[in-house]
């Protein structure tokens, strides 16, 4: 009997059936007026829901796109930006930046913790800069960072551009573009949204767009925000054709979001990453991010001393549980485990159980049933 694969990773996620059902239409010209209809549609409602003012972009591409989208259509050559790392993630923005002719300062911390918002603060005093980025959710650490306490001390620097990195965030992590002084967000398709991969998302402010309009023509053409506002205001317009089928299984998620409500959307991530870290974590595995800033998204796991990493990741795959390594010092050390988009409480019970009998066949002192019951407990609390 064929295995059924979980995709456990930071992302892609699980995909609904509902949403597989709009990538397997029968394609249509981007012209064509019905889709022009659920084109427009989606657009306003990514802008109602995340609270956004001012423009957003959906377009195809994935995530590290939308980190060169963000910082192509706010800085110039020799401006200076500040990049706020929290990991891996955080790290990219440097070498993006740096090809760009950029002055790049960053700020960085130790692996599990977040760089204080005060820490920030003393640090734009410094000098003036175009631009700030800070990831939202690192995957590489599991750690969440303050964004909203971030954008409320943006405003003593109404010349910084607040660009948040939430590919693994938006729509796990609350997150609101106007209420947090947020003026670019991004994220990609594959994370908590449960689409496949293939799409980026950009809110923009007015802040941002006007800093947009400032710089007159950049080196880049197509992830110019110039060249695709006329298309977000008007989809039937054309400048590069949009992924048709896509489009329509990222409509059907903001449907599904929608019938369960963004904040209860929220609070059911926030729950079930609370029943998998105490499971985990009862199971003799450590969570590398800090308590008061671990992710709702996923879990970083740090195995007891003496695991083998291939041989426990190897075991999940042959049960059909797909789970993440770690990065850079963190290789053959942990594994990373996504929870988020639209899994429900069966796959998580499926998932301990699972991690249970790998961890207990890789030779790791657990006790059979200890995970299980914790995430029971927890789940109906």
């Amino acid at each position: 009997m064929k295995t059924r694969k979980l995709l456990m990773i930071p992302g892609p996620t699980p995909v609904a059936r509902s949403i597989q059902d709009q990538m397997g239409r029968e394609t249509v010209a981007f012209g064509d007026p019905a889709f022009v209809k659920d084109f427009k549609e989606l657009i306003e409602d990514l802008k109602v829901m995340f609270k956004c003012s001012g423009e957003v972009f959906v377009l195809a591409g994935t995530g590290t796109m939308g980190m060169e989208t963000a910082i192509a259509n706010v800085t110039k050559k020799d401006d200076n930006v500040l990049i706020v790392s929290n990991g891996f993630f955080g790290d990219r923005f440097v070498d993006l930046c740096s090809r760009k002719g950029l002055n790049v300062d960053v700020l960085s911390c130790e692996w599990g913790d977040t760089v204080p918002v005060e820490k920030i603060r003393e640090k734009l005093k410094e000098k003036n800069y175009a631009a700030m980025t800070v990831t939202h959710v690192d995957t590489s650490t599991g750690v969440c960072a303050p964004v909203a306490e971030i954008g409320e001390m943006m405003k003593e620097f109404p010349d910084t551009i607040y660009i948040v990195d939430g590919v693994c965030a938006t729509a796990g992590e609350p997150e609101y573009v106007d209420d947090m002084g947020i003026d670019i967000l991004f994220t990609g398709s594959q994370k908590a949204f449960g689409v496949a991969p293939g799409l980026t998302m950009l809110w923009a402010s007015k802040k941002a767009l006007d800093r947009r309009k400032s710089l007159g023509t950049i080196p880049e053409f197509y992830i110019d925000f110039e060249k695709w506002l006329p298309i977000m205001n008007d989809p039937s317009k054309y400048f590069g054709t949009p992924a048709v089928n896509l489009i329509w299984a990222l409509k059907e998620s903001v449907r599904l979001m929608k019938e369960e409500g963004l904040e209860n959307r929220y609070a059911r991530h926030k729950k079930y990453a609370k029943a998998m870290q105490s499971a985990l974590e009862a199971l003799g595995f450590k969570v590398l991010a800090k308590e008061g800033y671990r992710a709702v998204t996923l879990s970083n796991l740090i195995y007891p001393e003496g695991t083998d990493d291939a041989k426990f990741r190897g075991l999940l795959a042959e049960e059909g549980i797909m789970v993440a390594g770690g990065l850079a010092a963190y290789a053959g050390k942990m594994f990373r485990l996504g929870h988020m988009g639209n899994i429900d409480k069966h796959d998580l019970v499926s998932v301990i159980a699972t991690i249970e009998r790998a961890a207990y066949r890789a030779g790791m002192p657990v006790e059979l049933g200890k995970g299980v019951a914790v995430v029971q407990k927890s789940l109906v609390e």
